[in-house]
């Protein structure tokens, strides 16, 4: 492993419920949230899985598995943590983000408790072609694909294919399209639990971007403002997903010497190293140092520590 941590998991995860039921509600009717500790993964679809394959195996030297009928692949960054690719892009406009996955600690409890906050969830079929654990789906008020996942307690995913050559062992965020941040918030900050750690943009006097950290983890959702008609490039930038690293020269050294034609590594105006990288289809995977090496512009950087 080039980069020599783990995932960190909170020690308390509000074991005994999250209380977030809904207003005036009694408490014998109140309906407790459990927790939600983190990005279970992301799905991308692609229209060449060899070329996808090259860049999560090799470039990022991640370990991979695969599966057929239907075709995909898994690039693992941790037991927890994985990146889908399917090969389902049917034109080169198309959005590549099939959706995002957060992992909580009892799906049971969740539906109940989106159910009432008057959210409907419904299980996603499994199939041993490629669904491995429970899941519930739901979209967003933007018509993002959402799903969230259980994994056995205190076990390692049996799937899960670690490498010694891969970049980075955490997913630390992703990001997403929000052209209406008003019930953006009320979903993801009212419903869910999510709470602002930092917002900031291209200027000091406005808001581009805006970090909402899952409860109960340390991963974030970044809620990508300000994008109106995206071209199938600018779109690929926004939906992004970001890995963590803690030397992003050390990164992009790697990256460079397995044939990846990189960008320079630069101090986003959070404060933090970060390289982009693309995968074949334009998907951007983010490689950032997740502690701050100057101040963030805009608003402090809220309750992370940088991380």
């Amino acid at each position: 492993m080039l980069n020599g941590w783990r995932r960190s998991w909170p020690a308390t995860l509000c074991l005994l419920g999250c209380h977030f039921g809904m207003p005036g509600a009694s408490p014998e009717a109140r309906v407790d949230r459990p927790p939600l500790v983190g990005i279970a993964h992301i799905a991308l679809k692609t229209d060449d899985l060899a070329k996808a394959e090259a860049f999560y195996g090799h470039v990022l030297g991640f370990g991979i598995e695969r599966g057929s009928n239907p075709a995909w692949l898994r690039a693992w960054v941790n037991e927890h943590q994985y990146i889908e690719v399917q090969p389902r892009l049917g034109s080169p406009t198309a959005d590549r983000l099939d959706h995002l996955a957060f992992e909580t600690t009892s799906l049971t409890r969740l539906r109940e408790y989106l159910a009432s906050r008057g959210v409907k969830a419904e299980p996603v079929p499994t199939s041993p072609g490629i669904e491995l654990t429970p899941a519930l789906a739901l979209r967003d008020p933007e018509g993002h694909s959402l799903q969230f996942v259980e994994y056995d307690p205190g076990t390692a995913h049996a799937h899960a294919r670690l490498s010694q050559t891969q970049v980075s062992d955490r997913i630390i965020h992703a990001g997403v399209m929000v052209k209406d941040r008003t019930p953006a918030d009320r979903f993801y900050g009212d419903i869910l639990g999510f709470r602002v750690t930092w917002q900031g943009g291209m200027t000091d006097d406005r808001t581009d971007w805006v970090d909402m950290r899952v409860p109960e983890g340390p991963d974030w959702l970044e809620y990508m403002l300000n994008v109106r008609s995206p071209s199938p490039r600018l779109l690929g930038v926004m939906h992004h997903f970001a890995l963590g690293v803690p030397d992003i020269r050390e990164a992009y050294r790697v990256v460079t010497l397995r044939g990846y034609h990189a960008e320079t590594p630069q101090v986003g105006r959070d404060g933090k190293w970060q390289l982009n990288l693309y995968d074949p289809n334009g998907t951007r995977a983010e490689l950032m140092e997740p502690r701050p090496v100057r101040p963030p512009c805009c608003s402090p950087m809220h309750g992370l520590d940088g991380q």
